[in-house]
């Protein structure tokens, strides 16, 4: 489910994974997903989630954080290590920082309890809209910057021979960066690249995908591919072997 090459579907018809403890919050999910043509599938608790997360093929996660068995932001982050699912956080908590942890694991957005299905719907919406396949009129040509190759189409990352497994936000940013890799990108432009104009985001939340999308480059030796310009923004590196 969810794996970096993600299977295509239609961003008005998808399967949708409800991971929560309260059987009346799965019952408003269930009913509102599937009058509006959604494939439902639940799990009741933290532990049985991640088992239906990593064995299904859901399009799409809504998850609460206040998970018995093992909390919604652990499952999000194992689930991270190997799977890009978008995931719809459901949270009691409306604090800042549980609202940045959540991104930094890779979280496409949230949703504060008590909550109106309506407005769930409509970022459930959005979020499919963002991560639909690309359109049938060709793939396009893989990016490449020294030794780092993406292929936006099948949703593949490497450096060298090593793969590099990255969510979808980490790879609108990576794909801006190398569409545009001798410009200066300000946070305000690459968060309308990625996020599009009509959604806010925090500047911290921003940083938090940078700073992920940095470490997981790093991590397979493809140090300062990303580089800060001070007061200005952001631009890509040189991006060879060490």
């Amino acid at each position: 489910m969810g794996s970096p090459a993600q299977h295509t579907r239609r961003a008005d018809i998808a399967d949708i994974l409800i991971i929560d403890d309260d059987p009346q919050i799965r019952d408003v999910l269930r009913i509102a997903l599937k009058q509006a043509g959604h494939t439902v599938a639940e799990a009741g608790d933290g532990a049985e989630g991640l088992a239906k997360a990593r064995g299904g093929r859901a399009d799409l996660i809504v998850l609460d954080i206040g998970l018995p068995e093992m909390d919604g932001l652990e499952l999000c982050r194992r689930l991270r290590a190997d799977h890009d699912t978008p995931v719809l956080f459901l949270t009691a908590r409306d604090e800042e920082i549980d609202r940045v942890l959540g991104f930094e694991l890779g979280g496409d957005d949230y949703v504060t309890k008590p909550f109106s299905p309506r407005e769930l719907m409509a970022r459930i919406r959005a979020i499919l809209k963002r991560s639909e396949g690309p359109a049938p009129t060709g793939p396009d040509k893989p990016l490449l910057r020294g030794a780092l190759s993406l292929d936006s189409t099948r949703h593949l990352c490497r450096f060298g021979e090593a793969q590099i497994a990255l969510t979808s936000r980490e790879m609108g940013l990576l794909e801006h960066l190398m569409r545009h890799p001798d410009h200066v990108a300000t946070k305000a432009q690459l968060t309308d690249a990625v996020y599009g104009t009509s959604i806010h985001v925090s500047e911290r939340t921003l940083d938090s995908h940078l700073r992920n999308l940095r470490s997981k480059l790093a991590e397979v030796g493809c140090d300062g591919a990303i580089e800060t310009v001070h007061g200005v923004g952001i631009r890509m590196g040189p991006c060879s072997p060490a």
